[in-house]
């Protein structure tokens, strides 16, 4: 199919309606990160944003989830916005702050909110493609709720789903539109070293596993910074180690958890081959034996290239300031849609001071302005659009295998 091409005064009348339901959503999204839900218990906060759509009870999907259709039959373009908080406790000081011991630290009330007020503008309107809103749990957990998505075949056929993140690493107001990789593969592993416990006086009768664990850390670091080409990249990070249980003691074992980061998924076998080779090689010169899990995640998030380019060309059309080199070793499950259709995630910054030192996402004191939640709904708009332009026949869910 063609594309179905979208003119300046359809799109002033679209961003028109999408203001007038501002203040709406802000209110909405005040009530939503004063009582957040985390991963699997998104019940409550679906149920609200549904009846915020006003569209009818939608398809229930992963548990939680809902899809709520606006517009027409056919194919529809998918907005996505996650559900769940995480548990942290807020420490912003906001009068709609959080006091369960959870909250939206990551932004997605704000996408909550902003996809209402696209979704109800296209509504009032009307919406040149389907529209589709998509409100996805457990993005924060795994097994991720995208892939329940996927798996329950209510995006086949999608013309293409946008997701729209928040973004402290970029200025307040910038959106980022970059085609390709913009997103890491990421997945868990865990390293177990055994030796042989004993009394810290006589190591040499024991097997110590605890230098061999941190030894093997420290290489892991050499080791992908030597073996990855620097312009891919990969990052390795050590989030726990836990060994012993008394200072004069030996203990048997040691173990590690972490993380490495691959922005190509061709890259996650060499990934995973490393990791288990300084481990195993790495204790076996310490007289130790390793074993390694490796636990598969998120695949690497891909921006479709048309619809990344034609969303920057929207953007600087409607004189919003546009990043296009924005790429981060965070991961998002919203990757498991770019491997089912054409995918689109636009980035919104939200900072006034992009320091280290500045709370970023899972900060307790993170809170966007609530200006930022027009500029993420316009970003979700200008993703529509985009893939209005770049309208094409969807995929067969019998072809997947082949893109």
């Amino acid at each position: 199919m063609n594309g179905v091409r979208v003119e300046r005064v359809q799109v002033e009348k679209f961003r028109s309606a999408i203001a007038d339901e501002l203040p709406a959503a802000i209110e909405l999204r005040h009530r939503l990160h004063a009582d957040p839900r985390v991963s699997g218990d998104e019940g409550d906060t679906a149920d609200a944003v549904v009846r915020a759509l006003d569209a009818g009870p939608g398809v229930p999907v992963a548990g939680t989830g809902r899809i709520v259709r606006i517009g027409g039959g056919g194919p529809p373009i998918v907005l996505r916005a996650e559900l769940d908080a995480l548990p942290i406790t807020e420490r912003t000081g906001a009068p709609w702050a959080s006091a369960t011991g959870a909250m939206h630290a990551c932004g997605h009330d704000v996408h909550l909110a902003a996809v209402v007020a696209v979704s109800r503008a296209a509504a009032r309107i009307g919406a040149p493609v389907p529209l589709a809103a998509l409100l996805q749990p457990r993005e924060e957990t795994f097994p991720s709720g995208a892939a329940d998505v996927v798996e329950a075949g209510v995006l086949d056929g999608a013309h293409a789903v946008i997701g729209v993140h928040v973004q402290p690493r970029l200025a307040e107001g910038v959106v980022s539109s970059v085609p390709g990789p913009v997103n890491a593969a990421a997945d868990e592993f865990e390293i177990i070293i055994e030796g042989r416990g004993g009394h810290a006086g006589y190591p040499h009768i024991a097997r110590d596993p605890v230098p061999a664990l941190c030894q093997a850390v420290v290489s892991l670091q050499q080791v992908v910074s030597r073996r990855f080409d620097p312009v891919r990249g990969a990052v390795c990070s050590v989030g726990q180690i836990t060994a012993g249980s008394a200072a004069n003691v030996i203990p048997a074992s040691a173990s590690a958890r972490g993380g490495i980061r691959v922005m190509g998924d061709e890259d996650r076998r060499i990934a995973a081959e490393l990791v288990r080779d300084v481990a195993e090689h790495t204790a076996a010169a310490h007289g130790c034996t390793a074993r390694v899990r490796i636990h598969e995640l998120q695949p690497s998030l891909h921006n479709d290239p048309p619809l990344a380019l034609e969303a920057a060309r929207r953007l600087a059309g409607l004189g919003i300031p546009v990043d296009t080199s924005f790429r981060s070793f965070g991961a998002d499950d919203f990757s498991h849609y770019c491997h089912l259709t054409r995918g689109l995630m636009l980035f919104v910054g939200t900072a006034k001071d992009v320091s280290p030192d500045a709370p970023g996402l899972h900060h307790s004191g993170f809170l966007p302005d609530d200006a930022l939640v027009g500029r993420v709904a316009e970003a979700y708009l200008v993703g529509y659009l985009a893939a209005c332009d770049t309208h094409v026949r969807p995929v067969a869910p019998e072809t997947r295998e082949a893109r």
